[in-house]
């Protein structure tokens, strides 16, 4: 592997790191204090400035106004991106959006396509995602009780769903629900979407995070699916593929989530260091004198640098090899890196002392909100289950068959 961003991809990053820097950070205080939904037209003056300076949608195929950078170039973006709470959406490249798109581009009917991925690559709408329910783990996407029953040529969906993220202003849902009742646990499901104005889809609320219910994009919702009714044209692939599309989308995801989580660490560092070597603790030294300062200061440091390397080694495995050959990499990089990201804000917030904990900086969005990274998209403990059963299973150890 070569470590240097590639020549293609440096000017790129050079640009994207100069506007996250001059132009996104600087307007991310009013956006995160009055929410995503009262701040949508300025959003939108910065989503126009992305667009003109050719940086839209860098994930994204070209096909459909996107860059169409490969997966490791895109996770150097998304790193860049991840400086900002703000970042990846301006430039459209936000979850669940950019999951959404990349199914719906490679499973997508020239229907679909054209009535739901255009509009969205195009960032004129947005969509979430429904898939974990309340009653059953999140962790075992094959337990569902989501129904979408067949009738006639609709399905009519029943379920009840809570952490849709985005699910505030939607413009669509795209639903796992269960098809196929009787087919193996891996073929029951369908990925279906619905429309948010169908009768039926009802958004029950913003669920609070930590005191915080969120607005607009940056809120993950409770819905209940009453009866909604919508053509069959509406499915994703084939019927029972639901599990398939989503391991699809999903991996390539922790990619771009662990790329901002580096990013986010990066941030998180530089305003360590800033603070400590500012922050008297006589008159003449500072608290970057301290033994356990400069220690947190070293161990974040490999810690980052191994993430990354940890990340793009994953990024270039399944580019080359495939993600069935990445499997073990993608979660191994799932659950450290998010525990290097939050080891860091909380250390960095002990270093801040007092001011650590409030709104003046950045520190406490982090505390609050990007807890869950060791929650979503699996939680660390299985991945680790996972991850050992497969090592160990190489050395002739017996699966847990239960």
């Amino acid at each position: 592997m070569d470590f240097d961003p590639p020549e293609t991809v440096r000017p790129l990053l050079e640009k994207i790191e100069k506007f996250i820097a001059d132009i996104v950070m600087p307007a991310e205080t009013d956006v995160l204090e009055h929410g995503f939904a009262a701040s949508t037209t300025r959003l939108g003056e910065l989503r126009a400035q992305v667009k003109a300076a050719g940086m839209w949608a860098p994930q994204l195929p070209k096909d459909i106004g996107g860059l169409g950078l490969s997966l490791v170039e895109h996770g150097l973006v998304s790193e860049r991106l991840g400086r900002s709470p703000i970042g990846h959406y301006v430039f459209g490249a936000q979850a669940p959006d950019a999951g959404n798109a990349e199914i719906l581009h490679k499973f997508g009917t020239a229907e679909q396509k054209a009535t739901w991925l255009e509009p969205l690559a195009r960032g004129d709408i947005r969509s979430c995602f429904s898939m974990t329910e309340p009653e059953n783990p999140g962790s075992n996407p094959t337990l569902l009780s989501c129904q979408a029953r067949r009738d006639g040529d609709h399905y009519v969906i029943d379920g009840h769903k809570w952490f849709t993220t985005a699910a505030d202003g939607a413009a669509f849902a795209i639903v796992m629900a269960v098809t196929n009742p009787e087919a193996s646990p891996h073929a029951r499901a369908s990925m279906i979407i619905v429309p948010t104005s169908t009768p039926g889809f009802e958004l029950v609320r913003n669920i609070k995070i930590m005191g915080d219910p969120g607005s607009g994009y940056g809120s993950h919702a409770e819905i209940w699916y009453r009866g909604a009714r919508v053509p069959v044209e509406n499915r994703l692939g084939p019927e029972g593929a639901g599990f398939l599309i989503a391991q699809e989308r999903l991996g390539p995801g922790r990619i771009h989530h662990c790329m901002r989580w580096i990013g986010i660490c990066e941030r998180v560092f530089d305003l360590m260091c800033s603070h400590i070597t500012r922050r008297k603790i006589d008159d003449e030294k500072t608290l970057s004198s301290r033994q356990i300062a400069q220690a947190w200061v070293a161990e974040a440091r490999a810690e980052i640098n191994a993430s990354r390397l940890m990340v793009l080694h994953a990024a270039w495995t399944i580019e080359k090899k495939g993600f069935d050959r990445a499997r073990d990499e993608v979660s191994v990089i799932k659950f450290y890196v998010a525990d290097v990201m939050l080891r860091l804000v909380d250390r960095a917030i002990q270093l801040h002392g007092a001011l650590g904990i409030t709104s003046d900086t950045i520190l406490s969005h982090y505390y609050v909100h990007e807890r869950g990274a060791r929650i979503y998209d699996g939680p660390d403990e299985v991945h680790k289950m996972v991850v050992a059963k497969r090592i160990l299973a190489r050395y002739g150890a017996e699966r847990d068959r239960r």
